[in-house]
């Protein structure tokens, strides 16, 4: 229903916002990655949002990328995973950090964000694995969009290596590699 707000930023208290548009002001709740890049109280400011109508409340949460939004909409899809604990594994880690931690099923990353244990990690690998690279346009795999290693990351998954094998290889290549030779140089370095 509320899918933007644009307006004067009135007040910052993490992790609420107060926005006014045109005389109403609107509190939004957003994870700290959004609240750090925020500016100063009084700049005019645009936000993606995302509404939640609840028995005893309507809420609004705000997200300065469409990549934080569509995160945030995946996790609460989540079989116990609110929008507080939605919000929280946003505030600590990226939406690159978190698509590369789903990939390489990296449950103790997960885990170093507040509320969040094992077995809700678990799920979360379970649930989101192939869902947040595919959802989130412009997240790769290996959190460096448009370089020769994603290409080979495919490639190696292509050939019937595993996704974590295949990152974990592709990360030991150098930045300049062409994809020829970091697929040669990656099935080399695996076949050891």
């Amino acid at each position: 229903m509320i899918g933007r707000i644009q307006g004067t930023l009135l007040e910052k208290n993490p992790p609420q916002i107060l926005v006014d548009v045109h005389g109403i002001g609107y509190e939004i709740d957003v994870p700290m990655s959004t609240f750090y890049n925020l500016p100063d109280v009084g700049a005019e400011i645009t936000l993606l949002t995302h509404f939640v109508v609840r028995e005893d409340a309507q809420l609004l949460y705000g997200f300065l990328s469409a990549k934080e939004r569509d995160a945030f909409r995946l996790l609460i899809k989540i079989s116990g995973i609110g929008a507080r604990t939605a919000l929280s594994i946003l505030s600590g880690m990226n939406v690159e950090t978190l698509a590369q931690a789903i990939s390489m099923q990296d449950t103790a990353m997960l885990t170093r964000v507040p509320g969040i244990g094992k077995k809700t990690a678990e799920r979360l690998v379970l649930e989101l694995k192939g869902k947040i690279g595919a959802d989130l346009s412009g997240v790769t795999l290996g959190g460096t969009p448009n370089d020769a290693r994603s290409d080979v990351v495919s490639a190696l998954i292509a050939l019937g290596y595993s996704e974590r094998e295949a990152l974990t290889a592709a990360k030991r290549l150098p930045e300049d590699i062409s994809v020829s030779d970091g697929i040669r140089e990656a099935l080399k370095s695996m076949s050891k």
